[in-house]
């Protein structure tokens, strides 16, 4: 039977713009995090970790209630923006952001964190913003953990099942990534097609996972 790539493609579309978003609200998060005294950030901490230990379908369930178009929020978003994310390729998106979070946020906190606090005195002495100092002088030094980051959440989003599942079931060219068509193939009983879907899938965590350990060997000698 042929592979229909569609799914393989909606998937790398997912988990790139999810990464791309990850990036832009994880570098003010987790600097946030590293660089903070509030006394309840573990709080915060918490809820960014929360997806590290549920299991997808917790997330995806709750993430089902929100969103509804029979709750006051997805109610809210479909007469206002004539968005409705349950069942739709944004509501991938928003949901694979939330549950990669972690992925992006831990990396770049835990970099942030390794980094001589005196490079920030430093900087501060010579009259810089805190924004200029993240932007000029410690992300510049982190970019092992900016790519470890960076492909987690990628990869992470590559695999995700039980989460696109609840909140985006299986529409073909919406919501059908490529883990839920090894699962159709499966249930078909076309282990020939389920194969070559986890196949690829396999070889492509693999390149990107070769290539930042790779990378990253090469930044830090």
């Amino acid at each position: 039977m042929p592979i229909d790539w569609e799914p393989l493609w909606l998937t790398l579309r997912l988990a790139s713009i999810t990464t791309v978003f990850l990036l832009i609200l994880g570098i003010p998060l987790a600097s946030w995090l590293a660089l903070s005294q509030f006394r309840l950030k573990p709080i915060i901490e918490a809820l960014v970790s929360l997806p590290l230990v549920l299991p997808p379908s917790v997330v995806g369930f709750y993430l089902l209630l929100t969103f509804s178009p029979t709750s006051r929020l997805g109610a809210w978003l479909l007469r206002t923006f004539d968005l409705q994310l349950v069942f739709s390729f944004e509501g991938l998106v928003v949901a694979s952001l939330l549950y990669s979070l972690p992925f992006m946020v831990h990396p770049i906190q835990a970099g942030l964190e390794n980094l001589p606090v005196s490079w920030r005195e430093a900087a501060y002495t010579l009259g810089q913003s805190p924004a200029r100092t993240l932007w000029r002088v410690l992300l510049p030094n982190c970019k092992p953990a900016l790519l470890t980051g960076i492909v987690l959440s990628f990869a992470h989003t590559i695999g995700e099942f039980g989460l696109v599942l609840m909140i985006g079931g299986n529409l073909p060219g919406q919501t059908r990534v490529a883990s839920i068509a090894i699962y159709d193939e499966v249930e078909l009983l076309h282990f020939e097609t389920a194969h070559a879907y986890a196949a690829l899938l396999l070889g492509v965590s693999f390149v990107i996972l070769l290539l930042v350990y790779s990378i990253n060997k090469r930044v830090t000698v």
